[in-house]
Order: C-alpha cells, then sequence, then structure tokens
C-alpha cells in the first residue's frame, strides 16, 4: 500500500468516523497472503477485520465472516472509470471462503448516484460500459452471499448496484431509481433487474418515468429485504446480517447455487444482447446525444424523437 492511498485511508476513516467501525487506534498488521502477492494491511483493533486494500475511491476489507467494499467518494460515491476500474479489482479478489460480501457507500448522503455521465459521451461510452457491466458479471458469479447496505440515495447505476447483490438493506432515508431516460438513454443491468424482480407493469414503470421510489415502497416492491431507521442503521444490519452469519457458509454458498439453478437466468447472455441494442442503436440515436450534454449543460433537452 502506498502512502497516498494510506493517507488517503487515514482521511477517509476520520471522515466517516470511528463510531462507525468501533476504531480508536489503526496500527499496522503483518503482511497477509493474497494469492501470490503479500499485500500489507490495516487491522481494524477489535472489530476483527482488516483492510486488504486502499484505493483512492474503493476500501476493500475483509472480517471473520465477510468481505467489505466501501464505495468511498462521497458525498455521491459517482460510478466514474477509476472507480469503476477499482470496483472491479475488488470484486476480483472476493473469494468464495466467508459467509457474506457487504456492498455499501461512505456517508449518508448516498449508497451511489450513479455512473458518471460525462462518462457516456464519445468513444468513452465502450470503455465505460465495458467496466461497469464487467463488476455485474463478477458479481453474478460469486458464490457466497451479497448484500447492498443502502445507506442513501441508490440512482442509475447505484440502484443496478444494489440490485445485483442477493439482499437489499436500506435506510429510512435511503431511494431507489433509474433517471436514465431523462437523459435519452435506459440503464442497460436495470432493464433485466426490473423486469425480473419486479412486477411487469412497476417495472417497466421505474424504467420508463424515471422517477425514484423510497424504502418503504421498495421494500413492498420486494426489492428490499430490511428497511432500518438510519440512527440505528450500523446496529440493525449487523442484527439482520447475524441470520446468515450464524449459519455454515458452506451451506448458504450451495444453497444460492441451487436457487440460481432453479431460476436459470443466464443474466451473461441477456446482457450481451442488451448491450448491442444500447451502443449500436441507441447511443447513435440524436436524443441520446442532446440528452446527455444537456445534463452536462445544466439545461433542458430539446428532443428530436430520433
Amino acid at each position: 500500500m502506498n502512502r497516498a492511498c494510506l493517507d488517503a485511508l487515514r482521511r477517509s476513516l476520520r471522515e466517516k468516523g470511528a463510531r462507525q467501525t468501533g476504531v480508536s487506534v489503526l496500527h499496522l498488521h503483518p503482511l497477509l497472503r493474497d494469492g501470490e502477492r503479500h499485500l500489507p494491511a490495516l487491522w481494524l483493533g477489535p472489530t476483527r477485520s482488516y483492510i486488504i486494500a486502499a484505493m483512492p475511491k474503493i476500501l476493500f476489507e475483509a472480517g471473520v465472516d465477510s468481505y467489505r467494499i466501501t464505495l468511498n467518494d462521497p458525498p455521491l460515491n459517482i460510478l466514474d472509470l477509476e472507480m469503476l476500474d477499482e470496483l472491479r479489482e475488488a470484486l476480483g479478489r472476493v473469494k468464495n471462503d466467508k459467509h457474506v460480501l457487504l456492498i455499501t457507500g461512505n456517508g449518508t448522503r448516498a449508497f451511489s448516484a450513479g455512473a458518471s455521465v460525462s462518462d457516456h459521451l464519445g468513444d468513452r461510452v465502450k470503455t465505460m460500459l465495458s467496466s461497469f457491466h464487467g463488476c455485474f458479471r463478477l458479481l453474478d458469479k460469486l458464490e457466497l452471499v451479497t448484500v447492498a447496505l443502502v445507506n442513501g440515495v441508490a440512482l442509475g447505476g447505484g440502484c443496478e448496484l444494489a440490485l445485483a447483490c442477493d439482499f437489499v438493506i436500506a435506510s429510512d432515508k435511503a431511494s431507489f431509481g433509474q433517471p436514465e431516460i431523462k437523459l435519452g438513454v435506459f440503464p442497460p443491468v436495470a432493464a433485466i433487474q426490473l423486469s425480473s424482480q419486479l412486477p411487469p407493469r412497476r417495472g417497466l414503470e421505474m424504467l420508463l418515468t424515471g422517477e425514484p421510489i423510497d424504502a418503504s415502497a421498495a421494500a413492498e416492491l420486494g426489492i428490499v429485504n430490511k428497511v432500518i431507521a438510519a440512527d440505528d442503521f450500523e446496529a440493525g444490519s449487523n442484527e439482520w446480517l447475524n441470520r446468515l452469519t450464524s449459519k455454515s457458509a458452506a451451506a448458504l454458498r450451495f444453497a444460492k447455487i441451487a436457487f440460481r439453478k432453479g431460476q436459470s437466468s443466464e443474466f451473461d447472455g441477456k446482457l450481451a444482447r442488451i448491450e448491442e441494442l444500447y451502443l449500436d442503436e441507441l447511443m447513435k440515436s440524436e436524443d441520446a446525444t442532446e440528452g446527455l450534454n444537456a445534463f452536462l449543460e445544466k439545461r433542458k433537452p430539446a428532443w428530436s424523437h430520433r
């Protein structure tokens, strides 16, 4: 871990506050084996968890029962190319040797407000989509249980990331939405998620209106498992997670595999076909370019309907 990353980590932990992690003092822990490399880690004292990697925009921690990935670019935790590359690296290092992988965002304003709009323009869109969807393909292949801890708004790519997890725990201040249609585009991953996880008319409503829903409405629709008061979010989440970590990690893994086989979702194939529609047709439309540029220029789009 280089000094720049270490300094960024310390700043981040100060911003988060030791109250969230139970950490009062950080100290270097002996080198931990990670595949063929030895990496320095930071031991988080009484929590018995440690930092495996502190990248500029992602924190990757491991504990006795869980891995934890924190989107670490508050206040909005935008999924730009840098964060997506780091997220993909962290997901690639998750092993199926614990009960759960937790994904959360630093701060209370946003889990993530979505992918960077500027990364959708010009030649960057192919790079962005490849990196972004690479994260979902890695998540889809994980055998351990994945849980999103949504402590604020989850919009666009942030909503897609939350819904890609097996379970979603949300604070009562959280909200979920896919506003891409307002920019003249649509969210490829959410097109799969909303059509499979929600009743068809409600899923299509979220996709076509771009209007967000609060945590209670999301729970009623079945895309949130538990809503917890924001002031009690950490303790309440830990209590809910204990329902999983008290079980056999191996049994959880095999049960999830069996459930997925019953679904026969073919996520990768569906996503590939939607990617073609997105890149080869949608992104060549006049309205896609107009909508994205209007957002960046902070003006109302002038739709040509082409």
